[in-house]
């Protein structure tokens, strides 16, 4: 009768939980725009993409302007240059993996589980990034120089590894689906863009006036005839201009953060849940590295983001010493940045229509025309604003694509990986590592390769080594990097149709089936629960009883037959 009993109320907690995933199919099955509707609120967007303003404004001012101030103000040789940017650069991709490990670590609190680190990072961030621009006076000791820009940019980097991988990582915490996802990811793009236009006006308005400043210093030398001193009005007053727009972009690091904590708040990832395994970091490094679709995608990011630092980052001195457009380098920048700019939306709603890999291609191929005629057409600065433009078309698509297709890659993995949680902040953070990793490249490769052909310091006029350095790392080795890009993302196997499957197949395993325990597992000729469910028709009941009797232990140790225990385990 106990037994009788408990078989009467499984089925009663059968039906009832039968009626309500019925009801939640059916409120599923609605249209989506009806979905779309309720998914991620515009506030909640914009404020997550006014988050990536501090980011992106640095990096720009840092790309853009330290190499130039390192050399020509602080009038380091090359060869510490090189030293400083590539450690410093390596350094921080290594400490993003870390990062990231640290952050899926972490426990939720009641301002969410990745705030914290965007909290505590942010007055610190801002601290490094002035520093950085800070020469010490009086110290003529050149090792004493390089310590102290080398341990700065390390701190640095490091404090934006800590606000920057739990940044990335919010994209998977705020709510909605995976188009949901795509919009947010749009909207930060294009407020990147808009932070990176803003920093360029700023930083090349600096870049500008030092370059009038060393053309009236080379005046004067040619008049004198010797170097002017390193303690001239010129670095003095140069210095006082980098600082000063490291203030200004330090103000809006601090603002940017400020509106991201009030307008956005995590919410928990549909696979967040206690009773799932957490893997250990050597191992989720291996679950990473053999997950295909994120070496792919990992391996043509990398690659073609090498090419657009080998490019953009040599475009400065490009301009200044092969074209001799120098004086509206600021004008140039502009314009690549505003169309890039105007072509994030233009691209989200393109690769609505047509898919991301095509979306993908087609931005990445108009890169190689315009550096090809940039590079064969100097000096004509009307041809430069346009193939300017173009670039700008083409940026946007390695700023866009790669990062809206990392959600697909997460969403592969939890299918395939349904027992591991939690390791979205690990995923964001390689692949932010990646990124970092092919910009230390470029900025090593490059500054090495001017050392080789004999770049001076400070110097007014250069050889044509140098000239045809500048013209080689602008165009023919950018543009080889990208076709190897594009050659791993033609592999790259995750397509629009596969996104719907896989959305499909997560909302199944967001459903919260009862998972059966023991034997039930090794069901259906030994395939695994999860794999034989995910195979099933749509609209299949599985009911599975299993009645086994309970064994009593006597006081005499002896284990006798009692009450039965029923266990029924279904899903739809």
């Amino acid at each position: 009768m106990s037994c009788l009993k408990d078989f009467t109320n499984q089925l009663q907690t059968l039906k009832t939980q039968i009626l309500i995933q019925t009801a939640d199919r059916n409120s599923s099955n609605k249209g989506p725009q009806q979905r779309g509707s309720g998914g991620i609120p515009l506030t909640r967007k914009v404020c997550y993409a006014v988050g990536g303003v501090p980011y992106q404004i640095t990096n720009v001012a840092i790309g853009v302007s330290l190499q130039i101030f390192l050399l020509d103000v602080v009038q380091m040789e090359a060869f510490y240059v090189s030293m400083i940017l590539f450690l410093s650069r390596a350094w921080d991709a290594v400490t993003d993996p870390l990062v990231g490990y640290l952050v899926s670590r972490s426990k939720w609190t009641p301002i969410g589980k990745l705030t914290p680190w965007l909290v505590l990072s942010t007055p610190f961030g801002v601290l490094s990034y002035l520093l950085l621009w800070f020469v010490p006076q009086g110290s003529t000791s050149q090792a004493l120089s390089v310590l102290w820009v080398l341990t700065t940019a390390c701190l640095f980097e490091t404090l934006m590894s800590c606000y920057n991988v739990p940044y990335l990582s919010l994209n998977m915490f705020l709510g909605g689906d995976q188009r949901d996802r795509d919009s947010a990811t749009a909207y930060r793009m294009s407020v990147e863009m808009v932070a990176m236009l803003l920093a360029s006006v700023i930083q090349g308005r600096v870049v500008s006036v030092y370059n009038t400043e060393k053309q009236e210093a080379c005046l004067q030398q040619d008049q004198d005839h010797e170097t002017p001193p390193s303690s001239s009005p010129l670095l003095q007053e140069t210095q006082r201009a980098f600082l000063t727009s490291a203030l200004v972009l330090g103000a809006l690091f601090f603002l940017c953060s400020l509106v991201l904590f009030l307008g956005v708040k995590e919410q928990r990832a549909p696979l967040c849940s206690d009773d799932k395994v957490r893997p250990a970091y050597l191992t989720s490094l291996k679950l990473l590295i053999c997950h295909i679709p994120y070496q792919r995608l990992v391996l043509g990011f990398v690659f073609s983001a090498l090419a657009f630092q080998m490019s953009l980052g040599n475009f400065a001195l490009f301009c200044s010493h092969a074209a001799g457009l120098g004086a509206q380098f600021q004008h140039l920048l502009l314009v690549l940045l505003a169309s890039a700019s105007i072509a994030v939306p233009l691209w989200q709603v393109v690769l609505l229509r047509i898919g991301k890999k095509a979306t993908l291609f087609i931005g990445l191929s108009l890169f190689i025309p315009a550096v090809i005629i940039v590079a064969c057409v100097p000096s004509n600065l009307p041809v430069f604003m346009t193939m300017c433009t173009l670039m700008g078309f083409s940026v946007a698509t390695i700023f866009l694509l790669p990062w809206s297709m990392l959600p697909d890659v997460l969403d592969d993995f939890a299918v395939r990986h349904p027992s591991c949680k939690d390791l979205e902040p690990l995923f964001f953070s390689c692949y932010a590592f990646c990124s970092k990793l092919a910009g230390g490249l470029s900025v090593g490769i490059s500054t090495m390769t001017l050392q080789f052909v004999g770049y001076t310091a400070g110097a007014c006029n250069h050889g044509e080594g140098v000239v045809t350095a500048l013209i080689v790392l602008f165009s023919p080795v950018p543009i080889t990097l990208l076709l190897i890009g594009m050659i791993f993302f033609r592999s790259y196997p995750i397509n629009e149709r596969q996104c719907l499957q896989l959305q499909e197949q997560l909302t199944t395993v967001h459903s919260g089936f009862t998972e059966p325990k023991g034997d039930v597992g090794t069901l259906f000729r030994g395939k695994p629960w999860h794999n034989t469910v995910s195979s099933l028709p749509r609209n299949c009941i599985i009911i599975t009883i299993i009645i086994r009797p309970k064994r009593n232990h006597s006081a005499a140790g002896h284990s006798a037959a009692a009450s039965c225990w029923c266990d029924i385990n279904f899903t739809l």
